[in-house]
């Protein structure tokens, strides 16, 4: 994936101290510990941009929910009813699902934050599965029914700060500069959604980030019904190139020039806003405004955490959307409009510059991170290897991912992650799961939930919300128009 080396049909990668020191058509004899890559391929670890990793042990509960649904459902039923131990089983087995299909980074977007003991379990759970990972601190409270543990935004913000003290000590303030490249996770922020507080709390929120140096991750433009808040950001001076904006299916054309302008990242979660319809993927406004897609999975309460997955459900509909005219009219397309190799280009270098780390991973250039895997082995889908990136989209799954390594360090080898007792851990998330759900059935009667009201739409959640929390806005008080705020509760 580095347009200088190309693709080597025959190569050796050095690894020295974690990072990448050589690459070429032959290293030599080299005093060093080989891992023999023979048949297979060599590439870069795949980037999620964009991974509700708490909610793995809740795995296709979603299957058949509505957008609606998995508000109503996931966001207010289930995450109330997570303790701090669920977080940390789902963070670190979903992180190792992550691992064990080639994927070395994700940007976890927390939004079970709980209590501050949640949150510590969050980080815990991903830095005891090894991962490479952004940890998107959310803001806001899981349901607005609950009883919150933070009754202020205040408290929001100061335990952010304390987290970042805490956990991210290379956090740095405008006033310093210090690099966080070389630990495995750096700090995030998930911003609560447009709408759901003041417009001024959203703005502490975003200071908050870049006072630690910290990206931003938001959900944008994915309901309908509701305004994006985009240009209230743009109007603000708070959107920059230090933001991933995640769908923004419903983004307008003018919309579409601000995120341009601010250099502003975006994350595609295929999988979700097919199945959950939210709009068609935004691949051709990307390209129509110059910017750069990269891809995620979402929530894992519905999707597959294997990203390969949503590299070919990508490809697919952005070559279907790109030639369905042409098919409309009665015509044929005379070509492909996106190669299997640029596709690949959504969830490396791509990703790498969306999540602030496009010096350090996504491409096996020397002098980057040693994040790479080793795909190939026994499988029938794997032999012959004709074409490498066409391979790896088309032919690839998990099973076929035999080695991986993060920073030098090997975390999968021979089809096998490293030191984890998965027999054991696979046992405490089924319970973690049955007691999540045990708790969630003592309060709500079914799942999802029917509304209060008979509500089924997203956009009327405003109006079942108990009067007199933070934030709150007066029921019935938050009118689609272009100029309001908007957010998304995905």
């Amino acid at each position: 994936m580095d347009p200088e080396l190309g693709e080597l049909p025959v190569g050796d990668v050095l690894i020295e101290d974690g990072r990448i020191a050589r690459v070429a058509p032959t290293l030599g004899d080299v005093d060093a510990e080989v891992i023999d890559a023979t048949g297979h391929i060599v590439a870069p670890g795949l980037i999620d941009t964009h991974r509700h990793t708490w909610q793995t042990q809740m795995r296709a509960i979603c299957a058949d929910w509505s957008l609606a649904d998995y508000v109503w459902g996931i966001r207010y039923s289930i995450s109330p009813a997570y303790r701090a131990d669920d977080v940390y089983l789902g963070n670190r087995l979903g992180a190792l699902e992550a691992l064990n299909s080639g994927v070395t980074t994700i940007l976890d977007f927390s939004h079970c934050n709980n209590t501050p003991e949640h949150t510590d379990a969050a980080i815990a759970g991903l830095r005891d599965a090894g991962i490479r990972a952004v940890f998107g601190y959310g803001f806001f409270d899981s349901s607005p029914a609950a009883p919150a543990h933070f009754t202020e935004h205040g408290q929001r913000i100061a335990d952010f700060h304390r987290v970042a003290d805490t956990h991210f000590p290379a956090s740095a303030t405008r006033s310093g500069s210090s690099s966080q490249a070389d630990e495995l996770l750096t700090l995030g922020v998930a911003l609560t959604e447009l709408g759901r507080v003041p417009f001024e709390a959203t703005a502490a929120e975003v200071g908050a980030a870049r006072e630690r140096s910290a990206l931003v991750v938001a959900h944008t433009g994915c309901v309908w019904s509701m305004p994006s808040g985009v240009a209230e950001l743009d109007a603000a001076g708070l959107l920059g190139p230090d933001q991933v904006h995640v769908h923004c299916n419903t983004l307008t054309d003018p919309e579409w020039a601000m995120l341009a302008r601010a250099g502003a990242k975006v994350s595609i979660s295929v999988e979700t806003e097919l199945n959950m319809g939210m709009g068609r993927p935004v691949f051709a406004a990307c390209r129509r405004h110059g910017v750069k897609p990269t891809l995620s999975c979402d929530v894992i309460s519905l999707n597959s955490g294997d990203l390969l997955t949503q590299l070919r459900m990508g490809l697919g509909f952005s070559r279907w959307a790109d030639t369905e005219h042409l098919n409309l009219a009665g015509t044929d397309p005379e070509k492909v409009t996106t190669t299997a190799l640029e596709a690949l280009e959504w969830s490396t270098v791509n990703a790498a510059g969306a999540v602030g780390l496009g010096e350090e991973i996504g491409s096996l250039r020397p002098g980057k991170r040693a994040d790479l895997m080793l795909v190939g082995g026994p499988s029938i889908a794997q032999h012959p290897h004709l074409d490498a990136a066409g391979t790896l989209l088309f032919q690839t799954t998990p099973h076929d991912v035999r080695t991986v390594l993060v920073g030098g360090r090997v975390v999968k080898r021979d089809g096998e992650l490293v030191g984890v007792d998965l027999p054991g851990l696979l046992a405490r998330t089924d319970r973690s799961a049955e007691q999540v759900l045990d708790r969630v059935r003592a309060a709500v009667p079914r799942l999802p939930p029917t509304p209060p009201g008979g509500l089924n739409s997203v956009a009327d959640h405003r109006r079942a919300t108990p009067p007199g929390r933070p934030g709150d806005r007066p029921p019935g008080s938050h009118p689609r128009s272009p100029a309001g705020p908007g957010r998304c509760p995905g």
